[in-house]
């Protein structure tokens, strides 16, 4: 289907702000930083929909490497949908992709969509609303995450991620506004988080650890640089126990869920390590 005056093209960096504007009015709470770091990934991933030159529609189709991607921000404007806008540039990111292994997080309503269109569900992530407590404290074993050599980082990162994604977490871990921490066992790394404000409070992403002390050490720490009673956001995957545990102890209630799918594989990921999803948007 082809709609007069309907042309899709690759967006440009202020434009990723614009597309995060409306992932902010579906109620998906990005951070307020994050568009450097999403499209320093990969600047040709980022697609506008056109109508009449007013943009109307969205999607990110980021490539890591030449074997997977993600998708993210398949947005139409709400007074436009159903008239086959989403179909085409969900097409453009799909045939931007190529034959990688596609990865999503999807809102569970969509899910029989998603499935219609080639993806396999894995796990559901549950978005957990907590308080932040304002008292940063000094904690035996966490420090600053940039103490940590960067290659130290980017090399236990990949494990947590389907392939290496470097130039990301690069970004990621200096963005304007965060707070990035690391925790060290006998001078090895055995975990890392980062809190970054959003256009709700604030959001902890990603908490990965090698167990569950080291999770609740960072998130404690993290929870410290937020100011006491914000709303604080864990994105925490439903398979790993020990991740909603934790969020139960700090008494933090769901407020919102996601399904993980894939095109082609489960990359098989060291689920119980992972506490905290890094984003929704680029996985």
């Amino acid at each position: 289907m082809s709609i007069e005056g309907y042309a899709i093209r690759n967006a440009k960096r202020h434009e990723v702000d614009l597309i995060i504007s409306w992932a902010n009015q579906e109620g998906w709470n990005p951070g307020l930083n994050d568009a450097e770091a999403f499209y320093g990934t990969d600047p040709n991933g980022f697609f506008l929909g056109m109508l009449d030159e007013r943009p109307v529609a969205s999607i990110s189709a980021v490539t890591y490497n030449d074997s997977f991607g993600f998708l993210g921000f398949y947005i139409v404007e709400p007074s436009l949908r159903g008239q086959g806008l989403g179909t085409e540039i969900w097409n453009a990111g799909m045939k931007y992709m190529g034959d990688r292994n596609i990865g999503l997080d999807g809102v569970l309503s969509q899910q029989k969509l998603y499935e219609r269109l080639g993806f396999r569900p894995y796990y559901r992530s549950v978005r957990h609303q907590g308080a932040g407590t304002g008292q940063k404290r000094n904690m035996a074993g966490i420090r600053s995450l940039s103490e940590v050599p960067l290659k130290d980082l980017l090399a236990y990162d990949d494990r947590f991620f389907p392939v290496p994604r470097h130039a990301f977490t690069s970004l990621w871990i200096r963005q304007h506004g965060a707070v990035a921490l690391a925790a060290m066992d006998d001078g090895r790394l055995a975990g890392y988080g980062l809190l970054r404000l959003c256009h709700t409070g604030y959001k902890i992403g990603p908490l990965f650890a090698d167990d569950e002390d080291v999770a609740e050490s960072l998130f404690g720490a993290l929870c410290g640089h937020a100011p006491q009673g914000a709303p604080v956001f864990l994105d925490t995957p439903a398979i790993n126990p020990a991740a909603l545990d934790l969020a139960r102890r700090h008494h933090m209630n769901p407020v919102f869920e996601t399904i993980r799918m894939y095109t082609r594989k489960d990359p098989h990921l060291p689920m119980d390590q992972i506490y905290g999803v890094t984003s929704f948007e680029l996985g």
